[in-house]
């Protein structure tokens, strides 16, 4: 039996799972890495310390099987996309911690930019709208505060790249600088359309959703639902990223519209870490079932700002609505269906860009476990939520793309028994209901922009 290792480099963790050919998990090993905060709106890792983790968990998911390395067909990585790392290329050292795809520190440089109008530009060529949450800006800070960075780069002694191309330099020993379509789509520098880095720009700074039309949702640190478009590039006309999802053939991408929410799973965090209302993340689901409703409070989790439809780096979380009733149990389910507002203006970006509604919405990552936040989901909604046996697409999908290429299944027919449903949440309020409801949260958004 052949084996396939995924990396799974995310926000909170570095993973590492095994799984075999049927597509099941054998071994999973996990170790958390520290956010480093230097600044408000700054969010940075420590290079070193995601490498290391990740490379002492691919070890122990092997160990915990009793492979070997020989045993594995081949490696696909999974990771936070945006971020990015500076290094020498002679000696592999990072020259500054990353910067998190997270950080709004460059938030002035793309006011300027958007002031000076190149974004027209720039989402015609990338997809993506001005942001700091995009690579590019990143780049541009990197190179003007590490010193002598720009004349270092200049000079061919330095690299740079999102967290796949830190992990490929470091499992290769520097052998290889390279990254895929997919990561290079988010760095706001790579042209869509070539199919190549655009040199104008470089001047200026799992889940088998495999058809045309399906979608489904990260519930992790943030959510990122994405629509799968086709093989060609579909303009977003309500505030959504036109990406890249995969490329299983060389020269054969295909595209999705993405809508990014920045805090989702940092929410139930702030609760435990900032709040200290629960000790550990799952109590938020008991905590926040002891109320029936929110008692009329409103949570916008907006604290590295708004993402998609929204693009307002300025927001900030906002709670409205207290009273002397006011609970920790409400402000826990408020703080729950805070994130579930924020995927229901995504989704309905997506159905003005589609010009038809979606049927239902596959959903995945470590928050997609809750019972209760699934029903909230699909209550929101009014479509079926399902969630898979196997949650951890975002790995599965990285190790079927590696199966792929390396052999191990001769084509992705052969890899779609490896998602099932464990479980449908099927909607049960009223379509009046819900436009009332949203129409309050629209209303609370408007009090935590800018």
């Amino acid at each position: 039996m052949s084996y396939v290792l995924a990396l799974d480099q995310g926000t909170s963790s570095s993973r590492a799972l095994v799984f075999d050919e049927a597509g099941r998990i054998v071994s999973v090993a996990r170790q958390p890495i520290e956010q480093i905060y230097p600044r408000p709106g700054w969010v940075e890792y420590d290079p070193e310390q995601i490498w290391v983790t990740q490379r002492d968990t691919a070890r122990l998911a092997l160990k915990q099987t009793g492979l070997a390395a020989a045993d594995v067909a081949g490696i696909g990585i999974a990771n936070q996309r945006e971020t990015v790392v500076l290094w020498e290329r002679a000696s592999g050292r990072p020259l500054h911690n990353a910067i998190v795809w997270q950080d709004r520190r460059t938030a002035d440089r793309v006011q300027q930019l958007r002031a000076d109008g190149h974004e027209p530009m720039v989402q015609q060529r990338t997809g993506l709208v001005l942001d700091p949450y995009f690579s590019a800006t990143k780049i541009a800070w990197l190179l003007d505060h590490v010193p002598e960075a720009r004349q270092r780069a200049e000079a061919g002694e330095l690299a740079i790249g999102t967290i796949d191309s830190w992990l490929l330099w470091k499992l290769t020993g520097g052998a290889r600088h390279a990254t895929d379509v997919t990561n290079a789509s988010r760095t706001q520098l790579f042209d869509l359309h070539r199919h190549t880095w655009d040199e104008d720009l470089l001047a200026l700074f799992g889940q088998q959703c495999t058809q045309p039309g399906m979608a489904k949702n990260t519930y992790g640190t943030g959510c990122f639902l994405l629509l799968h478009t086709g093989r060609l590039p579909a303009p977003s006309q309500a505030g959504l990223l036109t990406t890249i999802a995969c490329q299983q053939r060389q020269d054969a991408p295909e595209f999705a519209l993405e809508g990014s929410v920045f805090t989702a799973g940092a929410a139930i965090q702030w609760l435990r870490d900032g709040l200290g209302i629960i000790d550990s993340a799952p109590q938020v689901n008991d905590l926040a079932a002891s109320v029936s409703d929110t008692g009329g409070v409103w949570v916008v989790p907006a604290f590295a700002g708004l993402g998609a439809p929204h693009w307002d780096p300025a927001a900030r979380g906002t709670i409205l609505g207290l009273t002397q009733g006011t609970t920790k149990a409400h402000i826990a389910r408020a703080t729950l269906e805070g994130i579930t507002f924020q995927v229901a203006d995504v989704l309905a970006a997506m159905e003005i860009d589609a010009g038809q509604s979606l049927t239902e919405l596959r959903v995945d990552g470590g928050a997609a476990a809750s019972n209760l936040l699934m029903q909230m989901q699909a209550d929101l909604l009014g479509v079926p939520v399902l969630r898979p046996v196997v949650t951890e697409t975002t790995a599965l999908g990285a190790a079927l793309l590696a199966g792929l290429g390396a052999g191990v299944w001769s084509e992705a027919a052969a890899t779609t028994d490896s998602w099932q449903v464990e479980r449908r949440f099927e909607p049960t309020s009223s379509a009046a209901e819900r436009q009332q409801r949203h129409a309050d949260w629209k209303k609370a958004v408007a009090r935590a922009a800018g």
